[in-house]
């Protein structure tokens, strides 16, 4: 994938993209840095023939013939993304249960699936605190109301590092778990096809490690739930969605628009008790993750 040249117009550059199309020449209009409009060639053996055309295009951007050759590839194209709609039978917001995932799920996320699910069953959702307790970031107990346990994560410094990222397994009602997993189901696997399955473990152990202990020093230890590796994940694949093209990562904006919306809900407590400082901090991990390699990537392939 190589950028092929800029316009300050962006109808212009959607139209020069929509002509590349024509040509069957896989491409993507994206906004920069300097506030222009950078189009990509997707295939690199297509690069000359598209600069080609685009020498040819800057000279006369508004010719009628580009126009209504645009605006009719436009139109083919709206029609194709409402039959794909159509067709589909459940967004990736897990609203439904019976559709095609996106992509083959991952055998990483398998795992990661089978762990918690297990977890999740001995535990009996968080009431068997001999399953619960091994997994929290630290040991905890409750006399009354009052909750006592050593402050300063001892297990942690003693060489247990595992619970930086075990709560991560733990869950505490059905809808907790099933949500939790459609989810990484969905992000889990396609990190896994485009990336690969190290990516996604190095991103899981980061996002969880960082939530978690975020979560734990702003509210103690009472909470678990895959939530923040999801919120993680988005993040992710939303940043290279928008800043690195050739990663074939990219989400819904209803996704993304659904997520958001979640996370404002569970911040104001609409949706009963929730560790929000796992979503917003495993949500930041993932967008600085995900832009920097962005960037990286970009900047790796013009230099």
């Amino acid at each position: 994938m190589r950028p092929i040249g800029r316009l300050q117009d962006e109808n212009q550059a959607r139209r020069f993209g929509d002509l590349l199309s024509v040509k069957d020449i896989e491409n993507q209009v994206d906004p920069d840095l300097h506030g222009t409009w950078e189009i990509w060639v997707l295939d690199d053996a297509n690069v000359e023939t598209a600069q080609q055309a685009f020498e040819e295009f800057t000279r006369s951007p508004d010719d009628p013939r580009y126009v209504e050759t645009a605006r009719a590839t436009a139109q083919k194209r709206k029609q194709d993304q409402q039959e794909q709609t159509g067709k589909r039978t459940r967004m990736i917001d897990g609203r439904t249960l019976f559709y095609s995932p996106p992509v083959p799920i991952g055998i990483l996320t398998i795992i990661l699936i089978v762990i918690s699910v297990a977890v999740t069953l001995l535990a009996d959702f968080g009431k068997k605190k001999q399953f619960v307790q091994p997994l929290s970031i630290t040991q905890y107990q409750f006399r009354g109301d009052v909750l006592y346990g050593q402050p300063g994560l001892p297990e942690i410094r003693h060489g247990q590092i595992w619970r930086l990222f075990t709560p991560m397994f733990l869950h505490f009602g059905f809808l907790h778990i099933f949500f939790n997993m459609l989810w990484l189901r969905d992000l889990g696997s396609m990190i896994e096809a485009r990336k690969s399955l190290w990516t996604l473990l190095l991103l899981v152990l980061a996002i969880a490690g960082a939530s978690n202990l975020a979560q734990y020093l702003m509210s103690g230890p009472t909470f678990g739930g895959m939530s923040g590796v999801v919120y993680g994940l988005l993040g992710y694949i939303w940043m290279q969605g928008r800043f690195n093209p050739a990663s074939k990562l990219s989400l819904e904006p209803q996704t993304v628009l659904f997520m958001i919306v979640w996370f404002f809900l569970c911040l104001f407590d609409l949706v009963g008790n929730v560790a929000n400082t796992v979503h917003a901090v495993g949500l930041i991990v993932g967008i600085a993750w995900g832009f920097l390699a962005a960037r990286l990537s970009v900047a790796a392939r013009r230099g």
